[in-house]
């Protein structure tokens, strides 16, 4: 399977997705973890240029075009080969971001992630996983973790109210693909309501 960990920053997204590749792996499931932007080497060094910086380093366009860069080479050289040898795949962040961050919370560019996704990409996760958090809950946890990858907080909390939107129309868009995880309480509830999610 090809999963994907969705939602605002510091929703708690990558520890659950830490958390779950650990559950699959003591079951004895081959599991890669990753994460976006990055993942593969070039993509690493693209992340850089869009998580460190002023929040408006980037006009939203530019920023999408860099993002789908990271993802076609996320793609090609880990993601892909890793499905080919029956592996399971647990990415922090996908397709999903672009069309909430760029698509909809930065500018209204939804029809151009939307064909840049079928050009380039083409693939989409089998299940996605939305943590659901409370903006400002969210926010805090962010700057309290401090570090230079924090360009999207420095966009403030009106900025992180609009993407907890988007990701919850998303979720209504695609039912069949995301599902929605409260975020609230410790993480090992957390992760209960994912694996309960995903059985």
């Amino acid at each position: 399977m090809f999963i994907s960990f969705e939602g605002i920053d510091g929703s708690g997204k990558s520890t659950q997705a830490r958390r779950l590749v650990q559950a699959l792996t003591a079951q004895g499931t081959e599991v890669l973890l990753t994460r976006e932007p990055g993942g593969s080497e070039g993509a690493e060094e693209i992340r850089r240029l869009l998580v460190e910086g002023c929040g408006e380093r980037w006009s939203p366009e530019t920023e999408l075009l860099l993002f789908t860069a990271a993802r076609r080479d996320h793609v090609e050289r880990l993601i892909q080969p890793a499905l080919a040898r029956g592996a399971w795949v647990v990415t922090d962040r996908f397709a999903d971001s672009s069309r909430v961050y760029q698509g909809l919370a930065r500018a209204e560019l939804r029809q151009l992630v939307e064909e840049l996704h079928r050009l380039t990409i083409g693939i989409e996760p089998d299940r996605t996983f939305i943590i659901d958090i409370d903006p400002a809950v969210a926010l805090a946890r962010g700057q309290a973790r401090g570090g230079v990858e924090d360009r999207f907080e420095t966009l403030g909390l009106g900025f992180q109210r609009k993407l907890r939107e988007g990701f919850l129309a998303l979720a209504a868009e695609a039912p069949g693909r995301i599902r929605v995880i409260d975020g609230n309480g410790s993480e090992d509830e957390v992760a209960a309501r994912v694996l309960a999610a995903l059985a």
